[in-house]
């Protein structure tokens, strides 16, 4: 199956260079001079990668990005960016990104990010029929793994695949320190292709959904220098010793 991407950058050399070479490999490239019509060219013609430059004139890549997240489109993402320092590239990861660029860079190199996203993504074990099982309940909270939504008091929430693969995997683990490493293993398999900042990134987005104040997290606490716990009654504190299974 041809790789789409939706190629999104205010530079007109880089985006005919970038387009003759994707072709030359096998993917299929449209592109966007501006990020302002990013979600309706999705929504008429979906990829399966968005290369975003980061700052353009009008709505910037970050800007965009955030739209998409809040829309709820799950879609992989990678940043590109001038900027030598680290800010764009944390933010971006914070606020949803999958990956990012600095500019200058080898085409090579998008080349080899995207199609290790992509396995990222496609490792993500989805359930292929609704799974026969009791929901969850924790805090406030209330996980359904049937329809894979979560309600918090009142209001209804569809997770993302990613969510819910990580939230299940802390479920079926309450109380047992997780290492990074294990968290890999348990999301992407032996072979998963994950680092630990991602795996940071993924808790982090988690917390945005779950906790009430995710910079003092009640329900996915740190366990300094060793992982992270699931506690599902939000009042254990993980200081106390706990197994870990690295």
């Amino acid at each position: 199956m041809t790789t789409r991407i939706l190629l999104v950058d205010d530079d007109p050399e880089l985006r005919t260079l970038l387009c003759d070479y994707l072709a030359r490999q096998g993917i299929a490239v449209s592109t966007l001079h501006d990020a302002g019509a990013l979600q309706q060219r999705l929504d008429h013609e979906r990829a399966d990668v968005v290369v975003l430059d980061v700052q353009m004139p009008g709505v910037d890549g970050l800007t965009a990005l955030g739209r998409l997240r809040a829309a709820g489109d799950d879609i992989p993402v990678i940043l590109l960016s001038g900027r030598s320092d680290d800010v764009d590239r944390i933010v971006g990861l914070e606020m949803g990104a999958d990956d990012y660029i600095s500019k200058p860079f080898n085409p090579r190199e998008l080349v080899a990010r995207v199609e290790a996203t992509l396995r990222r993504r496609r490792a993500v074990p989805l359930p292929t029929a609704p799974e026969q099982r009791t929901p969850f309940a924790f805090g406030c909270c209330k996980l359904d793994f049937q329809t894979r939504t979560l309600t918090i008091d009142s209001r209804t929430l569809i997770l993302s695949a990613t969510e819910f693969a990580l939230l299940k995997v802390f479920i079926n683990h309450s109380m047992r320190t997780l290492t990074r490493n294990r968290l890999i293993e348990l999301l992407y398999g032996p072979e998963g292709e994950r680092t630990d900042r991602g795996v940071d990134v993924q808790v982090w987005r988690l917390r945005q959904v779950l906790e009430a104040n995710p910079s003092s997290p009640r329900i996915l606490q740190t366990v300094r220098g060793r992982g992270y716990v699931f506690v599902p009654d939000g009042e254990q504190p993980a200081t106390r010793q706990q197994p870990v299974y690295s």
